[in-house]
């Protein structure tokens, strides 16, 4: 029954939060409090585990999220984004515009939300693609899937690290998976993008001249100051689990401050303060209640509160004793990493949104790790990737960011299915299948 109850739960998340638009914070509680009741567990234990469940999550990664967000307001505010674009350009070449928009599409999102990243180099690309000669769908296209990748698998993305947080899985070896697999899986999307979807002919007709990305530019941090904000916290998180693994190889004295600084609430919050050298001039008024970091805020807000109802909905399952369950009923099934993928395509699908899936999904997933096989630091990263990778299947009408990318590159519904949705299909498969691979080899 209680496999029965977990079905019915996750439908009713999606119903909820889909078709009736209700917040997903309000759904995760309320399925939370009835999967409680109808597992028949004692009414003071369900208060315990809704205690346990919110504070231990946002006790791990509330504090990441919002330094994460703050970060990505100063780039997107200062043009650092654009600074980063411009270096990624004259690499490539003005002339690999798919190609380079994919590669901008995947820094930038690490730090920024896929939405506004796109809304932020939309003019930029819809600039080159002008200039180019190009139809606009392959590098809108290209842009998306790039801001996706890294979107649902790199922290400090907010939803990556909810996963994480979630199921006690090492920052920095999700990091260091989620950046390979999301570069990895990123090729075949920009093989798509090229080779398909750029057939589908639509005017870039750009809203911005290339003066005025030109004059931005000079307004903006220069690459090196741009990019340290993201680097440096991430290497510091990397470098702590590095140090760690290597255990007392390493002076007593030297793994405790690396470890200090590697801790990804201070290396963000060393990121933090090097975003606020990226403005030409410092103004308190950005970092007031009214300024980019109050306005940063309030974005987090809903990501963080969702976050603690998935940690109560996981807690719930956990307290009811279903992993149990689940282990005897999967006991003759290894899906391995598929069933965290297939679970997490099905609730993104269902309901839209990467962030909602991957912690609804993590949050399910958490109390049954041990039962199946994810033990280890690696399993345990490359469960939280499995999820990501599902959480990319597949962007469609019910997707905030399907509308994004349509409709700022004059894509039609019609077209939107068959060139973006069927783009982050492909996206979502390469990743988990890359993913899969690596698993067999090194787990």
């Amino acid at each position: 029954m209680l496999v029965l109850y977990l079905f019915i739960s996750i439908v009713l998340i999606i119903v909820l939060s889909a078709k009736l638009k209700i917040h997903p914070f309000i759904v995760l509680f309320l399925v939370a409090l009835l999967y409680g009741f109808f597992a028949g567990m004692p009414m003071n234990q369900i208060i315990v585990s809704v205690n346990q469940g919110f504070g231990d999550t946002l006790g791990k990664i509330g504090l990441i999220i919002v330094l994460g967000v703050i970060i990505g307001a100063f780039l997107e505010n200062t043009g650092a984004a654009y600074t980063l674009a411009d270096r990624v350009l004259r690499i490539t070449g003005k002339n690999r515009v798919p190609a380079a928009m994919g590669i901008i599409g995947y820094i930038v999102s690490i730090p920024v939300f896929a939405d506004s990243g796109f809304l932020l180099l939309s003019p930029l690309n819809k600039s080159l693609s002008k200039k180019a000669k190009i139809s606009l769908t392959g590098s809108a296209v290209a842009l998306g899937l790039g801001l996706t990748a890294t979107h649902t698998l790199v922290p400090p993305t907010p939803g990556p690290i909810a996963a994480a947080g979630i199921l006690n899985a090492d920052l920095g070896l999700v990091i260091l998976w989620g950046m390979l697999i999301a570069a990895l899986a990123l090729i075949f999307g920009l093989l798509f993008a090229v080779k398909y979807a750029a057939k589908t002919f639509i005017d870039p007709n750009p809203e911005i001249s290339e003066a005025d990305i030109n004059a931005r530019l000079r307004e903006a941090p220069g690459v090196v100051k741009s990019s340290i904000p993201i680097i440096l916290p991430i290497f510091l998180i990397v470098l702590k689990s590095i140090v760690i693994s290597l255990g007392t190889n390493v002076d007593g004295n030297i793994t405790k401050f690396i470890s200090f600084i590697g801790e990804p609430v201070i290396a963000l919050f060393i990121g933090m303060l090097l975003s606020f050298l990226l403005p030409k001039k410092f103004d308190l008024e950005m970092i007031s209640t009214t300024g980019w970091v109050g306005s940063s805020l309030k974005d987090a807000a809903s990501i963080i509160l969702i976050t603690g109802a998935g940690g109560i909905f996981g807690k719930v399952l956990q307290d009811s004793g279903i992993s149990t369950v689940i282990g005897e009923t999967f006991a003759g099934v290894n899906l391995s990493l598929w069933f965290p993928f297939l679970l997490a395509a099905a609730i993104k699908t269902a309901q839209g949104s990467s962030t909602v899936s991957l912690i609804t999904t993590a949050s399910i997933l958490m109390p049954m790790m041990g039962t199946l096989g994810f033990q280890s630091e690696t399993e345990k990263a490359m469960a939280v990737l499995a999820i990501g990778a599902g959480s990319m299947v597949v962007s469609h009408a019910n997707d905030s960011f399907f509308w994004v990318v349509t409709q700022l590159s004059g894509i039609d519904v019609k077209n939107g299915y068959r060139l973006y949705s069927t783009g982050t299909f492909v996206l979502g498969i390469s990743a988990i299948t890359t993913l899969f691979i690596f698993y067999l080899i090194f787990a």
